[in-house]
């Protein structure tokens, strides 16, 4: 056992010096590339000196509600379970970016979000179909305004990575919280709001910078339209969105 032990911590001591030396490399190497870059290698030199600039977004999304059960739920004898899952969606959108300082960018950046997310049920008996295992998809159209601060590295040559926190506001223009024919609906409101947080990396090019970004963004709101009635909507107490998105930004 001891043996074993002893053979473990070398191990991990191994790839934490693997990891160490691979990191050292890395930085030896971006230190060299920079050094033999000159001005006539960087494309777009003076963009950092701008106090403006404009773009545009397109992204994907991997979104799912986070959900708290009603204490109805145990009494329920129609719904056994009833969990989220994880769904796709896609995004497309503008930017406006401000210096504020060598390191710090403020960037407002609206976007029209096509999400479709799910609930799966399983059922005690039967639904009309004959099924007792259902799943019931949510589509949302959302116009998002987030407000995000960046914050940059220095530039190495044509690269550079930054980092990301914002807040958001949203308006689900599909929200289906007064709708009356509701009996297999789950009603989702229309306002929500809540942080962001992601990282990027820029890319600049001779005209554009290419800019891939992953973020995580979560609503603090209660999105959950409750109606103690419908079966599928009232084992839910609290629902709140949350979403990983990947976007692409293009910007000049």
């Amino acid at each position: 056992m001891l043996h074993l032990l002893r053979k473990k911590t070398c191990l991990k001591k191994a790839g934490f010096l693997y990891l160490l030396a691979l990191a050292m490399l890395y930085s030896d190497f971006a230190v060299a590339q920079y050094s033999n870059y000159t001005s006539a290698d960087l494309n777009m030199p003076d963009h950092d000196a701008k106090p403006y600039y404009f773009g545009m977004t397109i992204g994907i999304s991997s979104a799912r509600f986070q959900t708290e059960l009603h204490p109805r739920f145990l009494e329920d004898d129609s719904v056994f379970v009833a969990e989220p899952t994880n769904s796709g969606g896609f995004a497309l959108g503008l930017s406006a970016t401000a210096r504020i300082s060598d390191r710090f960018q403020l960037r407002f950046n609206p976007q029209l979000l096509f999400i479709d997310r799910s609930i799966f049920y399983h059922l005690k008996h039967p639904d009309l179909d004959g099924l007792t295992e259902v799943t019931k998809n949510v589509e949302s159209v959302i116009v998002s305004f987030p407000f995000q601060i960046k914050f940059q590295s220095d530039r190495i040559g044509n690269f550079r990575v930054y980092t990301l926190a914002g807040f958001k506001a949203d308006i689900d223009m599909a929200s289906n919280a007064r709708a009356k024919k509701a009996e297999e609906l789950v009603k989702i409101k229309r306002y929500d709001y809540g942080p962001e947080f992601g990282i990027g990396f820029n890319f600049f090019f001779n005209s554009f910078i290419f800019s891939p970004e992953i973020k995580i963004t979560n609503g603090l709101n209660n999105i959950h339209a409750r109606d103690e009635n419908l079966r599928f909507s009232s084992v839910f107490d609290r629902i709140r969105s949350k979403m990983i998105v990947f976007s692409i930004h293009l910007e000049g």
